[in-house]
């Protein structure tokens, strides 16, 4: 999953204006990579998943509802998160806002272009998604309909999914 972050509403405009003729302009782009679980029979190969589909990306995260509450399994991740930059979130599905991240990720500064070009033509879904960022850029205003809603009712939309099949 990838995300970004731009400051239309946090800054002044002068300021979004000015950092969008200097190389390191506002836009902020994520990367998640998304597991059910995450425990001792997994952490390693899951964490270099988020490690390898993370690399053009200011920020990477790996993120699960469901770490294994175990001090060597958390300081391993830690260890990790710290050498690689990745940063571990936990997933709360029954109150999102009570999500938290474990271990944050180290901001890059500047983005892999020629990985973003390769995953451009790979996957028209990512195409899509950077073409979309760049039009809210420009136009200084985010166009939410071009994006996955953001679910506030998570069981309900699992109950909708479930139904459906």
């Amino acid at each position: 999953m990838v995300g970004f972050y731009l400051p239309l509403n946090d800054w002044h405009e002068t300021i979004f204006e000015f950092s969008k003729i200097t190389e390191n302009n506002a836009l902020k782009l994520f990367s998640f990579e998304i597991k059910k679980y995450i425990d001792k029979s997994n952490y390693r190969e899951s964490f270099f998943q988020a490690v390898s589909n993370s690399s053009w990306s200011n920020e990477g995260y790996l993120i699960s509802s469901n770490i294994k509450k175990d001090e060597e399994l958390i300081a391993e991740l830690e260890r990790l998160s710290m050498s690689y930059g990745i940063g571990i979130i936990e997933l709360d599905l029954e109150d999102i806002d009570s999500t938290s991240v474990i271990f944050p990720a180290r901001n890059k500064n500047n983005l892999d272009w020629e990985t973003m070009n390769k995953l451009c033509e790979l996957n028209k879904d990512f195409n899509r998604f950077i073409q979309d960022v760049k039009i809210d850029f420009e136009s200084k205003r985010i166009h939410e309909a071009e994006y996955d809603l953001v679910l506030t009712e998570i069981e309900e939309h699992i109950e909708k999914i479930t139904k459906k099949k």
